[in-house]
Protein backbone atom coordinates (compact mmCIF):
# COMPACT_ATOMS: atom_id res chain seq x y z
CA UNK A 1 0.00 0.00 0.00
CA UNK A 2 1.61 3.60 -0.76
CA UNK A 3 2.24 6.15 1.33
CA UNK A 4 -0.18 8.47 -0.55
CA UNK A 5 -3.07 6.19 0.11
CA UNK A 6 -2.21 5.86 4.13
CA UNK A 7 -1.67 9.33 4.40
CA UNK A 8 -5.19 9.99 2.81
CA UNK A 9 -6.73 7.25 4.88
CA UNK A 10 -5.63 9.00 8.08
CA UNK A 11 -6.71 12.34 7.11
CA UNK A 12 -10.26 11.30 5.70
CA UNK A 13 -10.65 9.31 9.27
CA UNK A 14 -9.79 12.32 11.49
CA UNK A 15 -12.35 14.44 9.37
CA UNK A 16 -15.13 11.53 9.42
CA UNK A 17 -14.44 11.49 13.32
CA UNK A 18 -14.35 14.88 13.93
CA UNK A 19 -17.07 15.56 11.86
CA UNK A 20 -19.40 13.05 13.63
CA UNK A 21 -18.37 13.64 16.84
CA UNK A 22 -18.87 17.63 16.77
CA UNK A 23 -21.97 17.38 14.30
CA UNK A 24 -23.60 14.87 17.28
CA UNK A 25 -22.12 17.52 20.06
CA UNK A 26 -23.80 20.49 18.36
CA UNK A 27 -26.84 18.81 17.52
CA UNK A 28 -27.50 17.79 21.35
CA UNK A 29 -26.31 20.79 22.22
CA UNK A 30 -28.65 23.15 20.37
CA UNK A 31 -31.72 20.69 20.78
CA UNK A 32 -31.11 20.49 24.96
CA UNK A 33 -31.22 24.08 24.69
CA UNK A 34 -34.65 24.61 23.76
CA UNK A 35 -36.05 21.68 26.17
CA UNK A 36 -38.14 19.14 24.92
CA UNK A 37 -39.22 18.73 21.04
CA UNK A 38 -42.42 16.74 22.35
CA UNK A 39 -45.69 17.70 21.35
CA UNK A 40 -43.93 20.85 18.86
CA UNK A 41 -46.46 21.54 15.84
CA UNK A 42 -44.11 21.33 12.25
CA UNK A 43 -43.33 25.47 12.66
CA UNK A 44 -41.82 24.77 15.76
CA UNK A 45 -39.17 21.71 14.27
CA UNK A 46 -38.33 23.62 11.64
CA UNK A 47 -37.38 26.52 14.12
CA UNK A 48 -35.49 24.08 15.93
CA UNK A 49 -33.69 23.18 12.91
CA UNK A 50 -32.67 26.94 12.29
CA UNK A 51 -31.07 27.22 15.87
CA UNK A 52 -27.62 28.00 14.90
CA UNK A 53 -26.14 25.44 17.00
CA UNK A 54 -28.64 22.93 15.44
CA UNK A 55 -27.85 24.09 11.96
CA UNK A 56 -24.05 23.90 12.57
CA UNK A 57 -24.45 20.36 13.91
CA UNK A 58 -26.43 18.71 10.94
CA UNK A 59 -23.85 20.65 8.55
CA UNK A 60 -21.82 18.63 10.39
CA UNK A 61 -22.85 15.74 10.09
CA UNK A 62 -23.60 16.22 6.12
CA UNK A 63 -19.85 16.71 5.82
CA UNK A 64 -19.31 13.25 8.15
CA UNK A 65 -21.67 11.47 5.59
CA UNK A 66 -19.82 13.02 2.48
CA UNK A 67 -16.19 12.15 3.97
CA UNK A 68 -17.11 8.63 4.85
CA UNK A 69 -18.55 7.89 1.56
CA UNK A 70 -15.35 9.11 0.01
CA UNK A 71 -13.42 6.88 2.59
CA UNK A 72 -15.44 3.95 1.90
CA UNK A 73 -14.62 4.25 -2.09
CA UNK A 74 -10.91 3.27 -1.63
CA UNK A 75 -11.19 1.20 2.00
CA UNK A 76 -12.47 -1.67 3.22
CA UNK A 77 -15.93 -1.51 5.01
CA UNK A 78 -14.99 -4.05 8.07
CA UNK A 79 -11.36 -1.20 8.21
CA UNK A 80 -13.38 2.29 8.03
CA UNK A 81 -16.66 1.22 10.51
CA UNK A 82 -14.22 0.09 13.41
CA UNK A 83 -11.62 2.84 13.18
CA UNK A 84 -13.91 5.22 12.72
CA UNK A 85 -15.47 4.33 16.24
CA UNK A 86 -13.14 6.29 18.18
CA UNK A 87 -16.18 8.80 17.65
CA UNK A 88 -18.14 6.94 20.42
CA UNK A 89 -15.72 7.34 23.19
CA UNK A 90 -14.89 11.45 22.14
CA UNK A 91 -18.79 12.05 22.14
CA UNK A 92 -18.93 10.11 25.52
CA UNK A 93 -16.04 12.11 26.76
CA UNK A 94 -17.80 15.38 25.64
CA UNK A 95 -21.17 14.60 26.54
CA UNK A 96 -19.66 14.00 30.02
CA UNK A 97 -17.00 17.38 30.20
CA UNK A 98 -19.92 19.83 28.36
CA UNK A 99 -23.52 18.55 29.01
CA UNK A 100 -22.97 16.68 32.22
CA UNK A 101 -24.62 13.37 31.31
CA UNK A 102 -23.58 10.74 33.87
CA UNK A 103 -21.54 7.94 32.59
CA UNK A 104 -21.73 4.72 34.29
CA UNK A 105 -18.56 1.94 34.57
CA UNK A 106 -20.13 -0.54 32.42
CA UNK A 107 -20.22 2.34 29.48
CA UNK A 108 -16.65 3.25 30.66
CA UNK A 109 -16.13 -0.25 30.35
CA UNK A 110 -18.09 -0.71 27.07
CA UNK A 111 -15.99 2.25 25.61
CA UNK A 112 -12.51 0.77 27.06
CA UNK A 113 -13.50 -2.15 24.53
CA UNK A 114 -14.42 0.21 21.58
CA UNK A 115 -10.74 1.32 22.09
CA UNK A 116 -9.20 -1.83 22.40
CA UNK A 117 -10.98 -3.23 18.94
CA UNK A 118 -9.57 0.14 17.39
CA UNK A 119 -6.45 -0.68 18.62
CA UNK A 120 -6.45 -3.99 16.76
CA UNK A 121 -8.17 -3.36 13.98
CA UNK A 122 -6.24 0.08 12.95
CA UNK A 123 -3.37 -2.33 13.03
CA UNK A 124 -4.67 -4.03 10.25
CA UNK A 125 -4.65 -3.66 5.93
CA UNK A 126 -6.78 -0.32 5.11
CA UNK A 127 -7.94 -2.76 1.74
CA UNK A 128 -7.77 -6.15 1.48
CA UNK A 129 -9.65 -6.34 -1.97
CA UNK A 130 -8.45 -5.38 -5.45
CA UNK A 131 -9.82 -1.90 -6.46
CA UNK A 132 -12.34 -2.17 -9.70
CA UNK A 133 -11.88 -0.46 -12.97
CA UNK A 134 -13.31 2.73 -12.88
CA UNK A 135 -16.53 2.75 -14.88
CA UNK A 136 -17.14 4.79 -17.92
Amino acid sequence: MSDHLRLKTRVFVVIVVLANVLGNFFMSWGVKRRGSLLGLSMLEYIRVILDPWVAFGVTLLIIWMLSRMALLSWADLSYVVPVTAIGYVLTAVLGRVFLGEQISGARWAGTLFIVAGIALVGSTSIRTTAPEAPRE
